[in-house]
């Protein structure tokens, strides 16, 4: 039988705080990757997702209607985000996703809150734009489509919320989404949200 790795405490506690994931699933994470934090990390990961999924199905109809203002008054945020019971929506840790959603919107001012809520014709016309342009013409055909696939995903992390970089990390917002789900245990989704620009469109 191979033998156990000794896994410290204090390596569980700082998976703890990088996953936000129980002690006693990070210490298991640990355990089954022989001690390998960061594949400790994808395992969480992976179980996050997991349970993120078979939550997604819950209805979401509880949560808050948050406001967030950049400092120097320019730019504001009216954001929605939904959860299951109004329990969880009063709790700390649900607030601060909210408003760290809302600082999100703000700093990198996303078009759609999820991939599924842009209008068929936008995206549509944004295909047309991308499979026209010059460059791609000059590609062989049989490759275009995986071209034009290639810089759609590029744009969403553009336009799409969930499909953003979260600031200063390695995850997409959509990956904190997942791993607020997993720690909370509740389905969440962001429904909606408003972002103001002083002068903009005028």
């Amino acid at each position: 039988m191979a033998e156990q790795v000794q896994i410290k405490a204090e390596t569980v506690k700082d998976l703890r705080e990088r996953t936000g994931a129980g002690f006693m699933d990070c210490k298991r994470a640990l355990e089954e990757t022989g001690g390998d934090f960061d594949r400790a990390i994808a395992l969480l990961r992976e179980r996050g997702l997991a349970a993120a999924q078979k939550k997604a199905g819950r209805e979401a109809r509880e949560g808050q209607v948050a406001s967030y203002i950049h400092p120097g008054g320019r730019v504001g945020v009216l954001i929605e985000v939904n959860c299951e019971t109004d329990f969880v929506a009063r709790t700390d840790e649900f607030q601060k996703l909210v408003r760290d959603l809302a600082m999100q919107v703000a700093g990198l001012a996303p078009l759609y809150a999820t991939v599924e809520s842009i209008p068929a014709d936008v995206l549509e016309a944004k295909r047309a734009e991308l499979l026209a342009d010059e460059a791609l013409q000059k590609k062989p055909e049989h490759i275009r489509g995986q071209i034009v696939d290639g810089q759609l995903k590029k744009w969403y992390t553009q336009v799409v919320l969930t499909e953003q970089p979260f600031r200063d990390t390695d995850i997409t917002v959509g990956q904190l989404l997942i791993d607020a789900i997993a720690k909370i245990g509740e389905n969440i989704r962001v429904r909606r949200f408003a972002r103001y620009q002083l002068g903009e469109e005028l």
